[in-house]
């Protein structure tokens, strides 16, 4: 029997799920994730812990224990627990991939988004609380953000970037983790230590993109190809930034590339195929961070290949013919940052509403 999702790793691309609970962690179904379908890391983000912590009743003991708390901090314990587990779990991938794989992350509070040294504050506390080698505190992709993401790589801390949508910010998250690490090596500090992604969304792309195009009246085959086009230019950029003199010298002292990690990767189009952001995106020295339901469907019937260099020349002029056509890039993409930090707060604030009401007693 075909082993889909093992052959993405021989090919070089980390298979994370990007979903965990204490559910999860307790039945043993994280642990099945590893050992029968090659999973070697997990995200989180207050969407997910909002889902996880407002469904069932697997934290009402813990909510009893923490009455005397104020709701974020109650969130704060139950997350750091959670996490604290599945870094346990995933530690033994973490030892034997020697530091490349067995992360899971855990998001700073999304309402710091637009503020740097509360976000590095936050992200420091969250190392410092956690403090397992195998940590990735994700701070996302804004302008303040990435200033933050500079000092934390700075101190010898991991951190995944996330809610990266255009190839323009990319290229500012890059040169963060590089003069993060160029700042940690001044000091001494042990290069192999580090380790960071580069969570670039993928499916939200083509759904922002395609409204517009259908609603402007642009050709429609443009439409249903800008995530996979947007991807694979950031994968050229991510070959071009992680080699060369600068960063042989970082190399030298043991440091590892910032991969690309591909998110959002569930497809939302039921006329497209249901695996065909993870088909189109296979490459070395990646990660994809897939739903459970893409994970199974993957491996049901994926179709194995790498593809992550194809077709460059056609990326690039589909962006000169979405702006031909009326289709602002810099507009979408800036659209996508907006939205995505307004969820993330949402979702937040949704999590501490409905962990207010379980412990008032009323329905979430």
């Amino acid at each position: 029997m075909t082993d889909r999702l093992a052959e993405l790793s021989a090919l070089g691309q980390s298979v994370w799920v990007d979903f965990v609970s204490r559910e999860s962690i307790k039945d043993g179904s994280l642990a099945k994730l590893i050992a029968e379908r090659s999973v070697v890391g997990v995200t989180s983000n207050p969407t997910i812990f909002q889902q996880a912590m407002s469904e069932g009743d697997a934290y009402d003991a813990q909510l009893a224990e923490l009455s005397g708390e104020a709701d974020g901090d109650v969130f704060w314990t139950m997350a750091k627990q959670d996490i604290t587990d599945a870094l346990e779990l995933f530690r033994p991938v973490y030892d034997r991939t020697e530091g490349r794989d067995g992360f899971v992350s855990l998001e700073v509070d999304p309402h710091l988004a637009y503020e740097t040294m509360p976000t590095y504050h936050a992200a420091m506390g969250l190392h410092e609380a956690v403090d397992r080698p195998n940590l990735m505190v994700k701070i996302p992709a804004t302008l303040p953000g990435l200033a933050a993401v500079e000092d934390v790589i700075a101190t010898g801390h991991s951190i995944n970037v996330t809610l990266i949508f255009s190839l323009q910010r990319y290229a500012a998250v890059a040169e963060s983790y590089i003069r993060g690490l160029e700042r940690f090596a001044a000091k001494g500090g042990d290069l192999s230590k580090v380790a960071s992604v580069a969570s670039f969304f993928v499916s939200r792309i083509d759904t922002e993109a395609d409204r517009r195009i259908s609603e402007r009246g642009a050709p429609a085959e443009l439409a249903g190809k800008l995530a996979i086009a947007n991807a694979r230019l950031a994968y050229e950029y991510f070959l071009w930034t992680f080699t060369g003199p600068r960063w042989e010298a970082l190399e030298a002292r043991g440091a590892h590339p910032q991969r690309l990690l591909w998110a959002s990767t569930s497809t939302k189009n039921p006329d497209f195929r249901d695996v065909l952001y993870v088909e189109e995106l296979i490459g070395p020295e990646t990660v994809n961070t897939m739903p459970l339901a893409t994970i199974e469907a993957f491996a049901d019937h994926g179709v194995v290949a790498p593809r992550l260099t194809d077709d460059l020349d056609e990326a690039h002029a589909l962006l000169d013919e979405l702006a031909q056509a009326g289709i602002d890039y810099d507009d979408v993409t800036a659209t996508l940052e907006r939205e995505g930090v307004e969820k993330f707060a949402g979702s937040f604030d949704e999590l501490l509403d409905s962990l207010a009401k379980k412990r008032a007693g009323s329905p979430a």
